[in-house]
C-alpha cells in the first residue's frame, strides 16, 4: 500500500513551547498532513500557545500537549506511554528540548551550571529517545510513501548544534552536551538499524529563537557566528524544521546516523 502522505503516523516533539525550533517542528508536521501530534515542554504557558496555534490553524489534527521536564527520569517514559495509549504508536520523535549555558570558561563554570546544561541537553535527550525507541520496537512498521523502499518502524531526530562539531569560546558545557548528542545519535543508529528504526540529528547554527534573541549577553556572544557564516544571517526555526521533517520521512529512507548541519555554511569557513 502506498501512503498518501509522508507522515501517516504519530509525531512526538519535545521542547515544543513558544516560537523556537520545537514549535516550528510541530507546526511543520501539521502543515505536512500529520494528523496525530504530541508535544511537550517544561513551560506550560508557552506549550499551550503552541497547542492553541496549531488547533486553530489545523482543526483536524489530533493534538496532545503534556507539560514536563525532560531531565526528570520519570517523565519521558510516562509521556511516551500516554502518547501510545492515546494514538497507538510513535513514528516520528523529535527531541528539541535544550538550554544555553551561561557564557563562561571551564575554570569559571560551577558544577551546578555544568549539570544544569548537560541534564537538560544530553541526559534529557537520551531519556526521551530511550523511551521513544522502546515504544517503536513494540510496533509494526508503517509502509513507505512508495513501494520501492522498506517499511519504517520509526524515526528519531535529535537536535544537536553546529557547536557539537566546532566549538566557540565560553561554552564548554554547551558544546560538550551537543557533541554528546551527536555521539548518541550515531550509536543508536548502529544499534537500531536492524529494527527498521532510523536515528539522525540536526545541527542548527544561529537561529532566531527566544533563547538567542531575548537576552542581550546571549545575542552578543552568538551573533558574530551568523556574520562569519557565508550566508551572513541567522536562520529561521522553519528552516530547521524542514530538515527535521525530511529526516523523519521515508524520503530519507537510506539516511542513518547523520548529523545534518543547518547553519548557513558556518562550519565550512
Amino acid at each position: 500500500m502506498i501512503n498518501k502522505t509522508f507522515f501517516p503516523g504519530v509525531a512526538v516533539i519535545t521542547g515544543a513551547g513558544g516560537t523556537g525550533i520545537g514549535a516550528a517542528v510541530a507546526h511543520a508536521f501539521a502543515v505536512a498532513g500529520c494528523k496525530r501530534i504530541a508535544i511537550t515542554d517544561v513551560n506550560e504557558e508557552t506549550l499551550e500557545k503552541t497547542r492553541d496555534a496549531i488547533a486553530i490553524a489545523y482543526p483536524k489534527v489530533q493534538l496532545m500537549a503534556q507539560p514536563g521536564n525532560v531531565a526528570d527520569d520519570q517523565f519521558a517514559e510516562s509521556f511516551v506511554s500516554k502518547v501510545a495509549k492515546a494514538f497507538g504508536r510513535v513514528d516520528y520523535a523529535v527531541n528539541c528540548a535544550g538550554v544555553l549555558g551561561v557564557p563562561m570558561r571551564s575554570s569559571e563554570t560551577s558544577l551546578a551550571e555544568f549539570d544544569r546544561v548537560n541534564n537538560i541537553n544530553y541526559r534529557g535527550c537520551w531519556l526521551s529517545s530511550r523511551a521513544q525507541l522502546k515504544q517503536m520496537l513494540e510496533q509494526d512498521p508503517l509502509s513507505s510513501h512508495d513501494l520501492t523502499r522498506p517499511a519504517q518502524r520509526g524515526a528519531v531526530v535529535n537536535i544537536a548544534s553546529q557547536l557539537g562539531i566546532v566549538s566557540r569560546p565560553n561554552a564548554p558545557a554547551y558544546c560538550a552536551s551537543k557533541s554528546a548528542i551527536i555521539g548518541l545519535t550515531r550509536a543508536d543508529a548502529i544499534d537500531y538499524s536492524k529494527d527498521g528504526i532510523r536515528v539522525n540529528c540536526v545541527c542548527p547554527g544561529v537561529i532566531e529563537t527566544p533563547l538567542v534573541m531575548e537576552k542581550a549577553e546571549v545575542r552578543e556572544a552568538i551573533t558574530p557566528a551568523a556574520n562569519i557564516a557565508p550566508m551572513q544571517r541567522m536562520g529561521k526555526p522553519a528552516e530547521v524544521a524542514d530538515a527535521v521533517l525530511f529526516l523523519c520521512s521515508t524520503q530519507a529512507s537510506f539516511v542513518q546516523g547523520h548529523a545534518m548541519v543547518v547553519d548557513g555554511g558556518y562550519i565550512t569557513v
